[in-house]
């Protein structure tokens, strides 16, 4: 995975002091790690924007005005609910041998003939997936190979194929939870309804 550097701040944890922060477009943060004391921080909001919104998942630097530099990932976000800027950031520290979780984006990947003959949609119920293991083997995203899904059919937890991760990492989640679906088109529910009336 790779490792995009943050400039931070240290910050006086004070009850205003967040308000005062946005307001100069910076984001009120913490930096914690199990057993350490948690540190109140700011960041940019435009350089956390850029690493909340990539399609990729990162390890971030944080970067301190004193040279101070510690590795770490975002754990949680809050956003406006209204504006929907970042309004806050968890970044949780680790060690090299550490098993942590992470959330990382899925990406579909293949030609789908349930889409390409059957003139189906995707649904992708689950855009990302939490994934635990050691940060080094955590990758930046999480592929979903849909060639050969057809009509009705559904990818879950349990399908996915990590390929060379298999024994490193494992994806959080019931087997049976569904992460993309392809939906027949509207026209062949109603007929298939329908037909099926006289009967019931």
């Amino acid at each position: 995975m790779e490792t995009r550097a943050l400039s931070v701040n240290t910050r006086e944890a004070k009850k205003k002091e967040a308000a005062k922060l946005r307001r100069i477009g910076k984001v009120p943060a913490v930096v914690y790690h199990k057993g350490e004391e948690t540190v109140s921080i700011s960041v940019e909001e435009k350089a956390l924007e850029k690493l909340v919104h990539s399609s990729e998942s990162h390890l971030i630097d944080l970067q301190y005005p004193d040279g101070k530099s510690m590795l770490s990932f975002i754990k949680d976000i809050q956003f406006d609910p209204v504006s929907d800027r970042v309004i806050h950031a968890d970044f949780q520290l680790f060690s090299a041998e550490e098993v942590v979780e992470m959330e990382v984006p899925v990406h579909i990947e293949g030609e789908c003939p349930g889409v390409k003959l059957g003139g189906g949609k995707i649904q992708i119920t689950a855009h990302t997936l939490t994934v635990k293991g050691k940060p080094q083997d955590i990758p930046e995203h999480v592929s979903v190979d849909i060639s050969n899904l057809g009509l009705g059919h559904t990818l879950h937890i349990g399908d996915l194929d990590l390929g060379s991760l298999a024994g490193k990492i494992q994806i959080i989640g019931e087997t049976d939870a569904p992460v993309v679906s392809i939906i027949a088109p509207r026209k062949e529910v109603e007929t298939t309804t329908e037909e099926a009336a006289p009967g019931a």
